[in-house]
């Protein structure tokens, strides 16, 4: 086997495109982007939403209200009974502990611990909110509840 033998898989790499090399090349003069307009000049597109000379839809419809979205506090939820599943008796569950076991993706977000299942296991529960259902169970299992962080 010599080197020139070794070849990429077929169409893996597709070759770019060359333009301004002349007219033999078939993208010569304009490029492939045309004659005049805001298409052929550098650094032209044409911004979304643009309807022509329509007034666009963004603007046509009423604003009215006031929308709380950006403002939303939004919590990752972890249940009860995947603190029973994954944790052992004793045990202190924090952000760290739930980014180890992979119920987290990351410890920055906020955590609300929910009372769905059952809980069988006493369980030191640190997190930054509480369902009232989820509280209670810990508490009965033996385990401790407390609030972390300044959340709302």
């Amino acid at each position: 086997m010599e080197l020139a033998d070794i070849t990429s898989k077929a169409g893996a790499h597709e070759k770019r495109k060359r333009v301004g090399r002349g007219r033999g090349s078939g993208h010569g003069k304009t490029c492939g982007r045309g004659h005049k307009g805001s298409g052929q000049r550098a650094g032209g597109s044409i911004r979304r939403l643009t309807e022509g000379g329509q007034m666009p839809l963004f603007r046509r419809i009423p604003k009215r209200g006031f929308s709380n979205a950006p403002f939303k506090t939004e919590y990752d939820i972890v249940n009860v009974c995947d603190l029973d599943e994954l944790f052992s008796n004793g045990d202190e569950v924090t952000k760290q502990t739930l980014v180890k076991v992979g119920l987290l993706r990351n410890d920055r977000v906020l955590v609300k611990i929910l009372g769905d299942g059952d809980l069988a296991k006493k369980l030191t529960v640190l997190a930054d909110r509480f369902s009232k259902s989820a509280r209670e169970k810990i508490t009965a299992a033996g385990g401790t509840v407390s609030e972390i962080g300044n959340s709302k």
